[in-house]
């Protein structure tokens, strides 16, 4: 399959990529700065996400949108994802995967309560996580798009195994048989290339665990 992976530069994006060459995907690089890709091997969009066009997006089977921003612009996890939403209106062909975070979770079965409102959720993330929610809500809201918003474990663990494993669940907090909410971001790989290749949630959100070490 054709994927485009906007972000691939970063931990999460570098790893997606990775995943998705190693199972023999033709894999294209959308980045800002192409120099800071260290695969020669891969193809490359070097292309802002606020320029990125409908057309630039057709050529794809799956785009992956793993663009991390800082949290003093955590705001712009709403503003590209609204961008990518209107783009992707003129490529309905084209499926998106979102790298979402945790914090977006509920943490009661009535789904009044999300992780980001809990006590035990570190402040220093608040925005980034709110702002991510706001970004979900508007995939939610949307029409005329294919989109998956893949929330990883509250722990996501960029130094963790690879061990090919994970469970999933949908939009609740979900623990490991040790009661953690645990993943590595390799792990989290596997999961989202699965969902690449089979997808069982469209215009839904998911989330992963797993065992870790």
């Amino acid at each position: 399959m054709k994927v485009g992976i906007i972000g691939a530069t970063g931990k999460a994006g570098s790893l997606i990529m990775k995943e998705a060459m190693v199972r023999g995907h033709e894999v294209t690089a959308i980045v800002r700065n192409a120099q800071k890709l260290e695969r020669p091997d891969v193809k490359v969009l070097e292309k802002e996400i606020f320029h990125l066009t409908a057309d630039d997006l057709k050529q794809f089977d799956v785009v992956v949108n793993a663009f991390g921003v800082p949290v003093e612009k955590a705001e712009q996890h709403v503003e590209a994802g609204k961008f990518l939403i209107e783009a992707l209106k003129g490529a309905p062909s084209t499926r998106m995967i979102v790298v979402g975070g945790a914090g977006s979770l509920f943490v009661d079965e009535a789904k009044t309560t999300r992780f980001y409102e809990t006590p035990e959720f570190p402040e220093t993330f608040k925005a980034i996580a709110l702002n991510q929610s706001r970004n979900l809500a508007d995939l939610e809201a949307s029409t005329g798009i294919q989109w998956t918003f893949l929330s990883p474990a509250a722990f996501f663990d960029s130094e963790g195994k690879r061990t090919g494993y994970y469970q999933s669940g949908e939009d609740g907090y979900i623990v490991n048989s040790k009661g953690e909410s645990y993943i590595s971001y390799r792990d989290y790989a596997i999961a989202l290339v699965d969902e690449i290749e089979a997808p069982k949630h469209k215009n839904k959100r998911f989330t992963v665990v797993s065992e870790g070490e």
